[in-house]
């Protein structure tokens, strides 16, 4: 599997998703947090920080909201990523100065922002955000409210997890994917996919995890049950049943001798250029890219739900999201917060959005705009933004990055290596793992 994010489309793809909707070839703290007294402007001019082709997307929607919205100009800042995160946390860190009104935050920033300067984002909640809660993907509501249940961020962007898959491949042993119910059926193919693609893999890992970690694979195979390394507590959940599953699918799969290795920055790339990857358990914004890296294997892919962990098993997951946050400090609460509903509680907007900036949709009255059904040539025709449409709409158990999330990363990594390098045991691994976070975390097991 791949360790590129999303973050790494919208720095180098241009168009994100469009080309597919298109139906072409290519296919701290600030105060008065409650948004009263202090913030309560609606007019003057509201500074929005995102980065590359998210910052474009929201940028053309401005004209259209300046329209309709007189007294308030916006201006998208394109703040560049990773420099948000730091500019971000040295804001909040300041109690808010020099912070931009609307923020643009990952999921794995968001946790920590709110844990570690809980005054720092605007309460939503208290300028109507709770009206919008169930217009948006299930289980992604959670994920942008505070311990106090109050919302700190709306959804803009979720990625729903597909199962991509060589159809010329599988064709050839006979198989066909679309009928694995579960990963344990995946794996009893193993041998017949083997016997008829010699030299091809049917999964990649970066099993050194050199030079960054690569977990998005057994991460997403939590997520399917549910899980993650922290329960929505906050409480510790490395080392549970869910999470042994998961890297036991991993164990199983190189024990099956399918998994590859992908070593280095650009290890994955280099193997699914040369077509020596049959399958990529990959989010929404992977269609787009796949079609963008490796033009030449056009017509060769489909797409797939997922398997599920166990039988019976959910097959969706919400593997990642972005959001749009007021920065508490903001003297313009009250118009940030407009730009923020007009741009994601909309499906005019948000679907402006994707066409200009390929963000894929949290809000599902968005799917039922055409262009979602739209057939792609690089899949051989098949509607694959209807596919995750699908599975957006059907949503995912929310999932809590905390704010120790890369601490948790480093250690599941460390387990993931010692399982497919040392031949190591799940369980006891992801249990002295869960241990050590737990030491370096203060926080309590569940």
């Amino acid at each position: 599997m791949s360790h590129l994010s999303r973050r790494d489309l919208l720095r180098s793809s241009g168009a994100g998703l469009l080309a597919l909707a298109a139906g072409g070839a290519l296919a701290a703290c600030g105060s008065g947090s409650d948004g009263g007294s202090g913030g309560d402007a609606e007019t003057g001019t509201v500074t929005v920080w995102s980065w590359a082709t998210a910052a474009a997307a929201l940028r053309s929607l401005v004209p259209a909201f300046e329209k309709d919205n007189p007294g308030i100009k916006v201006e998208v800042q394109d703040i560049g990523e990773p420099a948000i995160w730091d500019k971000i946390t040295v804001g909040l860190a300041a109690g808010g100065q020099g912070l931009g009104d609307v923020l643009h935050i990952g999921c794995d920033y968001l946790p920590g922002y709110l844990d570690k300067f809980p005054g720092g984002l605007a309460d939503l909640s208290a300028l109507g955000a709770d009206a919008h809660r169930d217009k948006f993907a299930k289980g992604l509501w959670p994920v942008v409210t505070g311990k106090d249940g109050r919302a700190r961020a709306l959804p803009w962007e979720t990625n729903p997890l597909g199962f991509f898959y060589r159809k010329d491949y599988f064709d050839k042993a006979g198989i066909d994917p679309t009928t694995f119910a579960t990963w344990d059926d995946f794996i009893a193919i193993a041998d017949r996919f083997k016997a008829a693609n010699p030299g091809i893999a049917l999964l990649g890992l970066n099993k050194a995890a050199n030079p960054d970690p690569d977990l998005d694979f057994v991460q997403s195979l939590m997520q399917l049950q549910g899980a993650f390394y922290f329960d929505l507590q906050g409480k510790i959940t490395l080392g549970s049943e869910p999470a042994v599953r998961a890297l036991t699918i991993v164990k199983r799969l190189e024990e099956a001798g399918v998994v590859t290795d992908t070593p280095g920055a650009h290890g994955w790339v280099d193997l699914m250029k040369t077509g020596k990857l049959a399958v990529s358990p990959m989010p929404a914004w992977a269609a787009h890219y796949m079609e963008v890296k490796f033009p030449d294997q056009s017509g060769s892919w489909r797409l797939a739900e997922p398997p599920a962990v166990t039988p019976g098993g959910r097959r969706t997951a919400l593997v990642n999201s972005t959001h749009l946050a007021v920065a508490a400090s903001s003297p313009r609460r009250r118009a940030a917060w407009k730009f923020v509903e007009y741009a994601l509680t909309r499906p005019a907007s948000v679907n402006a959005m994707f066409t200009a900036g390929g963000v894929f949709p949290a809000l599902t009255e968005a799917f039922a705009d055409p262009m979602y059904s739209r057939p792609s040539a690089y899949y051989g025709g098949q509607p694959v933004l209807k596919t995750f449409a699908g599975l957006a709409s059907a949503g995912g158990d929310p999932t809590n990055y905390s704010g120790d999330y890369a601490r948790a990363l480093k250690l599941a990594s460390d387990a993931q290596t010692k399982v497919l390098l040392r031949k190591a045991d799940p369980a006891a691994v992801l249990q002295d793992a869960a241990r050590q976070l737990a030491q370096q975390t203060g926080r309590t097991t569940a």
